[in-house]
């Protein structure tokens, strides 16, 4: 069936734009190499950090339709390229899946279209890589069909800002195509902001990304350097973010997960075209420091459970500990990239017994053995050596767990103060 978007890439970036476009009336057909992940979206199972099963529902209500057939790319006149970039052990981006996508999406291209790439990539990415995969069977960007990128800016599971009403940026490589991208998001976003051009909109999101990770390494320093002076970290933070301007708080955690990985552009792959100048041949020394500070968290989090233990007499090894909260965001089931996992093999490889409780997980492993889960939170806790916050979801009452737990160490500084130990 004939659809005026095709959504490339049906994970955290491409479910929330195809829901979007549907609820504005647009007919969306989304598409994704993996039949398995095809049925799963079709018979309304939602992959884990995307939509509310609700959500998609309401879609396949509405007409949206999931498939692995590339030939429904021939007859859309928008697609937007969503595919992971995941990072690899040398923190550079892994392209492969904006590849693929690319190459489905060149075999079917007609004239006339708009391509927009959402993925997070480095600046040059869509002109230096994207765009000789698409113009390989002969149409040309900015003559035949119209290329454009436009930073994801989604934040899963906030409640205040969604895609309609999150200014969405757009650069084309050419004014028409920035035009044509402007247009195509306007029938379903309040705000559009127009970049120079694709590498600057591309660099938007190297800077929000980074943003974040060096920021949150600075409060995680700060963290380590007050507990060790004795002060209190979180009353310090509730002070300074009464300053009505110069100061925006955040705060400390046992590591930093989500699909937003710091982009450091010295680890990219040097593709960029003729007319455009190299990366520079420095990196941003701010990513590279933020990533070596968040990257020890969980080990200083499990330091922080050895000490508390200690002090009261017991060993880490043969402990029970119980771990709350394994998913990388509060309220959210999504687990990429969430310190929990380090944190758990960590302890285990001391010798602590472990079990779990997430209610957003039914099941979860590490080091590739399950970790049995707490049918009863109250009872886990309270026969627990340790109980370990790592992530504070909505459903825990943290003021009845500091009662009920022996000891609790509160890595996000939910708790009541004096209530429990607090990162």
């Amino acid at each position: 069936m004939p659809a005026d978007l095709a959504v490339l890439g049906l994970g955290s970036t491409g479910l929330p734009l195809a829901q979007a476009a549907t609820a504005a009336g647009v007919g969306v057909i989304g598409y994704d190499p993996d039949p398995a992940t095809v049925a799963d979206i079709n018979a309304g199972r939602v992959p884990p950090g995307s939509l509310a099963a609700a959500d998609l529902r309401r879609m396949l209500a509405c007409g949206f339709r999931a498939t692995a057939d590339p030939a429904v790319l021939g007859r859309v006149r928008t697609a937007v390229i969503c595919a992971p970039t995941p990072p690899g052990e040398d923190h550079a981006l892994d392209l492969s899946a904006v590849a693929t996508a690319a190459r489905a999406l060149a075999a079917h291209l007609r004239p006339h279209t708009t391509v927009v790439l959402e993925s997070a990539v480095y600046p040059g990415t869509t002109e230096g890589y994207l765009r000789p995969l698409l113009e390989s069977h002969g149409l040309r960007a900015g003559r035949d069909f119209h290329l454009a990128y436009s930073p994801g800016r989604l934040d899963p599971g906030n409640r205040a800002f969604q895609l309609a009403n999150t200014p969405k940026v757009v650069g084309g490589c050419t004014p028409a195509c920035t035009e044509a991208a402007a247009a195509f998001y306007g029938r379903f976003t309040e705000r559009i902001v127009r970049a120079r051009g694709t590498r600057e909109a591309e660099a938007v999101k190297l800077l929000e990304t980074n943003y974040r990770h060096v920021n949150i390494a600075f409060a995680n320093e700060m963290a380590v350097f007050c507990h060790d002076l004795g002060v209190d970290l979180w009353d310090v933070i509730r002070c300074a973010e009464t300053k009505p301007f110069g100061f925006q708080a955040f705060r400390p955690g046992p590591g930093v997960g989500g699909p937003a990985a710091p982009l450091d552009p010295n680890a990219a792959p040097h593709f960029t075209p003729p007319a455009h100048p190299r990366l520079p041949g420095h990196p941003l020394r701010m990513v590279e420091l933020a990533q070596e500070v968040n990257s020890r968290m969980p080990r200083y989090v499990v330091q922080r459970a050895a000490a508390l233990l200690n002090e009261h007499g017991k060993s880490l090894r043969g402990a029970r500990v119980l771990l709350l909260g394994v998913t990388y965001k509060a309220d959210l089931a999504d687990q990429q990239g969430a310190p929990a996992r380090e944190i758990g093999t960590r302890l285990l490889e001391l010798g602590a017994q472990l079990c779990y409780h997430d209610p957003y997980v039914p099941q979860w492993r590490v080091m590739d053995r399950p970790v049995p889960r707490a049918d009863s939170l109250w009872e886990a806790a309270a026969d627990a050596d340790l109980t370990l916050l790592l992530q504070h979801h909505r459903t825990y009452d943290l003021q009845g767990l500091a009662v009920k737990a022996q000891l609790l160490l509160d890595t996000r500084g939910a708790t009541p103060a004096g209530a429990a130990a607090r990162l």
